[in-house]
C-alpha cells in the first residue's frame, strides 16, 4: 500500500501540480481541472491486490479527465470501475454520460478518452482491471460501459459493498490472499458484465467475436508465432475465454490454426507445375517450422504425405480436402447435415501398417469406420487414446 501526501501542507500555487501527479502515479496521467475558487485539497491511497491496481480518492470538486494526448504506448489496456462512496460524478465518455450517487458503480475503458465530473467534494475508489485478464467480449463491455450501478441493481448488490469493504481493508492481505481476491473480483465483474449485456453473453455479439477471431486467424496464418496465446492477446481477451467461445464451434483454436495452415499447404501443393516450391518451402510458408512434424500431421489429415499429395494432384484427379475448402463442415454437422470431423480422431491419432491402404481420412482396411470417418477411441488402441488425451503423438495444444 502506498500514501500518497495529501495537499494540506503544500504551498497553494503548487497543489494543483501535485494532486496532478499523484493521480498519474496512482492510476493513469490525466488532466485535472479545479470546480471550486478555493484550492484544490486531497489525499489518495494507492496500491495493488495481485494484478489490479486501485486508489481511494478523498477531494474536492474538479473535474479529471483522460485525452489521447495522455495515452501512452506502454500503457495496457484496462477497464476502470469507479465505486462513489461520498458525492456525485458524472462519467462522459464516446459521447454518452451516466450519473452515480454514493454505492453505485461505474464502468469506463481507460484506453479512450473519459471525463469524471465532481460537482462538489466526493470520496471513491477506482480499480483498474487488465482487459486481457476479463473473459468478457467487446460487446458486454460496451453493454457496461457508461451505466450507473445501483448497489440494489442485480449483481451489483454483490460487487459494490464487496468492492468498497474489500479496498478499504486491503492493507491488511497477505500478497497470496490478495491474488486470489483479485480473482475473485474478475469473476464477479464477468458476471456484471454478462448481466447487463444486451446479447446476454451469448448472441450476436459473441458470433461476431467468433468471427473476427478466425479472420484474424487466416491473416496470420504464416506467422510460426500463431497460437491461442497470440490470438487472445490481439482481441484483447483472456485465453479462458477464448477457449470459451470456441466450445460450441466443435473445434479447438489450436487445431482450427493447424487444419487452415494444412489446407493451405495443400491447396499450394496441388498447383504443381515446374516452378512449384519445394515441400518444405510450403510448410514454412505458412507457418510450419519443423518439417517432419509438418509431413506426420499433413498425412494424418489428408491420408498421403504431402509429396504423394502433390503427386495425385498432378495426375489430374487432385485428392478431396475432408474439411472442404473453407473447413465449414463443423457449421454443417451443428445443423445436423454431416457427422462432425471433430468428433473422431484425426488419422495421425489412428496406428496404421505402413503399405495398408487408406482412404481418406480415418478409414482403413481391417478398422470398422464410426460414422464413415474413422474408429472410435477404443477401436484405435492405446496409442490413440493416448493422443486424444494429450499424450504423444501429435498434441492439439500444439498450433503447428
Amino acid at each position: 500500500m502506498e500514501l500518497a501526501p495529501s495537499t494540506d501542507a503544500v504551498p497553494g500555487r503548487d497543489r494543483l501540480d501535485r494532486w496532478r501527479a499523484a493521480l498519474g502515479s496512482a492510476l493513469l496521467p490525466v488532466a485535472v481541472t479545479p470546480r471550486g475558487s478555493g484550492p484544490l485539497t486531497g489525499r489518495i491511497t494507492s496500491g495493488r491486490l495481485g494484478r489490479l491496481r486501485f486508489c481511494t480518492v478523498e477531494s474536492g470538486a474538479q473535474r479529471i479527465s483522460r485525452t489521447a494526448a495522455h495515452r501512452r504506448t506502454a500503457d495496457e489496456a484496462a477497464v476502470g470501475v469507479l465505486v462513489l462512496t461520498a458525492g456525485t460524478v458524472t462519467l462522459l465518455q464516446d459521447g454518452r454520460h451516466a450519473v452515480a450517487g454514493p454505492g453505485d458503480l461505474l464502468v469506463h475503458d481507460t484506453s479512450r478518452p473519459y471525463t469524471l465530473d465532481f460537482p462538489a467534494r466526493f470520496a471513491c475508489h477506482i480499480l483498474h482491471l487488465p482487459r486481457r485478464e476479463l473473459d468478457v467480449s467487446d460487446g458486454e463491455l460496451r453493454g457496461l460501459a457508461v451505466t450507473a450501478v445501483a448497489p440494489a441493481d442485480g449483481i451489483g448488490a454483490v460487487l459494490s459493498p464487496f468492492l468498497t469493504r474489500l479496498l478499504d481493508s486491503a492493507p491488511s492481505y497477505a500478497p497470496a490472499v490478495g491474488a486470489r481476491l483479485a480473482a475473485t473480483v474478475v469473476d464477479l465483474f464477468g458476471t456484471l458484465a454478462a448481466e447487463r449485456s444486451p446479447f446476454g453473453g451469448a448472441g450476436t455479439g459473441r458470433e461476431e467475436l467468433v468471427l473476427r477471431i478466425r479472420d484474424h486467424i487466416d491473416r496470420h496464418l504464416e506467422d510460426p508465432g500463431l497460437a491461442p496465446e497470440t490470438v487472445a492477446a490481439a482481441h484483447h481477451i483472456s485465453v479462458r475465454y477464448l477457449h470459451r467461445l470456441f466450445e460450441d464451434e466443435r473445434v479447438t483454436v489450436a487445431r482450427l490454426i493447424q487444419r487452415r495452415r494444412l489446407q493451405e499447404c495443400a491447396r499450394e501443393l496441388a498447383r504443381g507445375g515446374r516452378a512449384a516450391p519445394a515441400v518444405a518451402a510450403v510448410a514454412h510458408r505458412w507457418g510450419f517450422v519443423n518439417p517432419a512434424h509438418f509431413s506426420r500431421v499433413f498425412r494424418g489429415m489428408y491420408g498421403h504425405t504431402p509429396s504423394e499429395w502433390r503427386r495425385l494432384a498432378s495426375t489430374g484427379t487432385p485428392p478431396q480436402d475432408p474439411y472442404g475448402r473453407y473447413g465449414d463442415r463443423a457449421r454443417e454437422a451443428a445443423a445436423g447435415r454431416a457427422p462432425h470431423p471433430e468428433e473422431v480422431p484425426y488419422a495421425e491419432e489412428v496406428p496404421y501398417a505402413e503399405g495398408m491402404p487408406y482412404a481418406g481420412v480415418g478409414s482403413r482396411a481391417g478398422v470398422r469406420p464410426r460414422d464413415g470417418l474413422g474408429p472410435s477411441p477404443a477401436e484405435a488402441g492405446p496409442r490413440a487414446r493416448r493422443t486424444a488425451h494429450g499424450g504423444d503423438g501429435g498434441s492439439a495444444s500444439r498450433a503447428a
